[in-house]
């Protein structure tokens, strides 16, 4: 491999050229990225007083084998004095709330707690939990999320619960992303124990074997629930930036928008506004929809596939306010959709890491998160939705809500237009038949990125090492 053109510069792109750049058989690496800045969804604001506001992902989680790895990451791009861990004993971690029929309901986090009937529930989870061993197992080949609780664990579980779980996670619809491709333990879990139950406590198949570095293993011995950076969690991509800028091997481009590629003698052609790239090799993080705008139509298979994948628009919308105003303490709150279809949830940003409060005077960080699969449905066209319109709603929902009725001293919006892909029924099998169209037709073509194999930042920096690991088929 002479040449890998590597196009998009979010996270993704970023952990791709990174593992490609630690490989001895490459010999260059060109990031094509679209627009001013490198990072795409991790976007942080740092104020001049040392308020530190996340405009998309916040807390990243420790756990499992991706987990594991992207701590790896951290301690090897030199972070690991940045990193704020939240542990498991942390008031974030244990007081979770729903927003159901007007008021605030903390989530179970105790077995007391699972034992008895706890609002907004009708019945003891345990009850739910235990009757789940005797659900027979399906043979379909997916199901959605809310089929697929509703059957196992109840119907009320999965209208309040699940619903607000997968807004919070996909600002998605339960009822329409599949369990297969969105919560793959579980489908492995039925599938291969019977029971989610018994996958959870037997293990519900081989998982990425990643060994922990000595950051990873500090996470495990302290009990870390998330973590984020001193400096917020665009820490990451700027750190991962400036590694492959001194790595001699990457050459990275801003404002580099892809408007075509075409298939030559050694590969590809890549062509940018102003000049063409020449590559061996592509590695496509790009949302899935903007890969297939800029494919030869001899891939036209491919290209339907691609714009099959939908994404969702998100309002993130960070708000500051004077003094401490919280009337409980959190993490944050969820709200089902048969609350409020527009508004997904509420973090409470200063109580996992108030170390990015400004150091003087005290306040509250919130952050409201509104539409996903609704907001086109409740406030119109991206595009013609004004910022006033959206902290008025925010603003609505935190004196609601929380019973907050000063105004916020300071507020941002971030619209961030199709951020999070969707996986709808039957996306594992789309993915399939891409990788199958590739392989089949010899193309110098890897898919990486979160239209893919995964939303969470640990899971897209995951898929930049796997896609390197399957492309040059040695350990990264």
């Amino acid at each position: 491999m002479q040449t890998i053109a590597v196009l998009g510069g979010g996270i993704g792109g970023l952990a791709t050229s990174y593992y490609l750049c630690r490989n001895p058989q490459v010999t260059k690496v060109i990031v094509l990225e679209s627009s001013s800045r490198f990072g795409g969804w991790l976007w942080s604001t740092r104020r001049s007083d040392g308020a530190v506001f996340e405009h998309g992902p916040r807390g990243i989680r420790p756990a499992g084998a991706v987990g594991r790895n992207t701590l790896n990451m951290v301690e090897e791009l030199g972070l690991e004095g940045e990193v704020l861990p939240v542990t498991y004993s942390h008031i974030a971690s244990k007081n979770r709330y729903l927003y159901v029929n007007g008021q605030l309901h903390k989530m179970p986090s105790r077995i007391s707690e699972l034992l008895r009937t706890v609002p907004p529930f009708s019945r003891p989870l345990l009850l739910s939990v235990a009757s789940e061993l005797l659900v027979t197992k399906s043979k379909e080949d997916d199901e959605s999320i809310h089929s697929f609780v509703s059957r196992r664990l109840g119907k009320e579980l999965a209208d309040i619960a699940v619903d607000s779980l997968c807004r919070g996670v996909f600002a998605g619809d339960c009822r329409k992303l599949s369990v297969r491709s969105c919560f793959p333990p579980f489908y492995n879990a039925e599938q291969r124990r019977g029971s989610l139950i018994l996958g959870m406590l037997l293990g519900s198949g081989p998982t990425p074997v990643i060994s922990p570095g000595s950051l990873a293993q500090r996470s495990i011995k302290e009990s870390w629930a998330q973590w984020s950076l001193r400096r917020g969690v665009e820490s990451l991509p700027e750190s991962l930036a400036e590694y492959l800028q001194q790595s001699g091997k990457v050459q990275l481009h801003r404002e580099a928008a892809v408007k075509q590629i075409h298939p030559s003698a050694s590969g590809w052609k890549v062509h940018l506004e102003d000049g063409v790239v020449s590559a061996d090799h592509i590695i496509s993080a790009l949302p899935a929809k903007a890969l297939s705008s800029v494919l030869p139509s001899s891939c036209q298979p491919l290209i339907q596939q691609l714009q099959d994948v939908s994404s969702v628009t998100v309002a993130v919308i960070n708000l500051e306010y004077e003094g401490s105003i919280l009337p409980v303490m959190g993490f944050g709150h969820l709200v089902p959709s048969s609350e409020d279809r527009g508004l997904l949830g509420v973090v409470y940003d200063s109580v996992p890491f108030p170390q990015h409060n400004r150091p003087d005077g005290q306040t509250t960080r919130l952050t409201v998160m509104m539409g996903g699969a609704w907001f086109q449905e409740v406030f119109g066209p991206p595009e013609a939705v004004t910022d006033e319109h959206l902290i008025a709603r925010a603003t609505e929902a935190v004196q609601c809500h929380l019973g907050v009725t000063t105004a916020p001293i300071w507020s941002r919006v971030a619209l961030q237009r199709d951020c999070i892909p969707q996986y709808y029924l039957g996306h594992f099998s789309k993915v399939e038949s891409m990788r199958h169209f590739i392989r089949e037709n010899n193309l110098p073509l890897s898919l990486t990125g979160s239209s893919y194999d995964g939303v969470s930042v640990n899971d897209v920096i995951f898929s930049g090492r796997t896609a390197v690991q399957e492309l040059l088929g040695t350990g990264v």
